[in-house]
């Protein structure tokens, strides 16, 4: 009876043995099988992938254009015959001019400005006196025009033999402003005078004096 069960419980470990063994080669066999198939599908779907992607490829081919240039000679046109010039204007006739016609005085400011002339200067002496020829009234400072400046500058000076002024200056206890000074003397070296004539020979005159009156005039 003890033999028995000895063969028994043998021929029951032989049988798990076989059953693990083949358990064991049905593993490898599916885990095999299972890889392959993957490796199946991943090898299919690359294919499809690069297939489907050329597929869609664009072949062209550039064609080279004729880029030359044709150029034209163009002759240059002709210019217009130029416009007949305007008619002159008619000569102005001379003979009707007044010359003792009154000036036109042009006020560039609203001042006025006066001269007084002093200093040996009178109408009724001979023919051989000094006599102004030309008078230039002076420029209204800007300076003391912007300050509403007004007053008068006395500058005295030499009459020379040729009738134009020599040594101006201003004198000084006889001008009401210093902003007066540069017009003043400015506008009396402009002066002419027919020279002193004495025994046929002009003569220098010292000493004259003008004054010029500076005033601000109301529009």
């Amino acid at each position: 009876m003890s033999a028995t069960i000895i063969e028994t419980l043998s021929i029951s470990k032989s049988g798990n043995y076989v059953r693990m063994a083949i358990g064991v080669i049905l593993g490898v066999v599916i885990t095999a099988g299972l890889f392959w198939f993957m490796q199946y599908l991943i090898e299919t779907a690359d294919r499809e992938l690069n297939e489907g992607a050329s597929g869609h490829l664009i072949d062209f081919v550039r064609l080279k254009r004729d880029e030359s240039i044709q150029r034209r000679q163009l002759k240059p046109k002709k210019p217009p015959p130029p416009d007949a010039p305007p008619p002159q204007p008619p000569t102005p006739q001379l003979d009707n001019l007044n010359p003792n016609a009154e000036k036109i005085a042009i006020s560039a400011a609203p001042v006025e400005t006066d001269i007084e002339m002093s200093g040996g200067f009178s109408l009724g002496v001979g023919e051989g006196d000094y006599l102004p020829i030309v008078k230039v009234a002076p420029i209204y400072p800007q300076r003391a025009l912007s300050r509403s400046v007004e007053g008068y500058c006395v500058v005295q000076y030499t009459v020379t033999k040729q009738g134009t002024i020599r040594d101006p200056f201003v004198v000084e206890d006889q001008c009401t402003s210093t902003l007066f000074h540069r017009a003043s003397v400015q506008a009396a070296m402009k002066f002419k005078y027919k020279p002193r004539v004495v025994d046929g020979q002009a003569i220098e005159v010292p000493g004259v004096q003008n004054k010029f009156t500076y005033e601000i005039t109301q529009d």
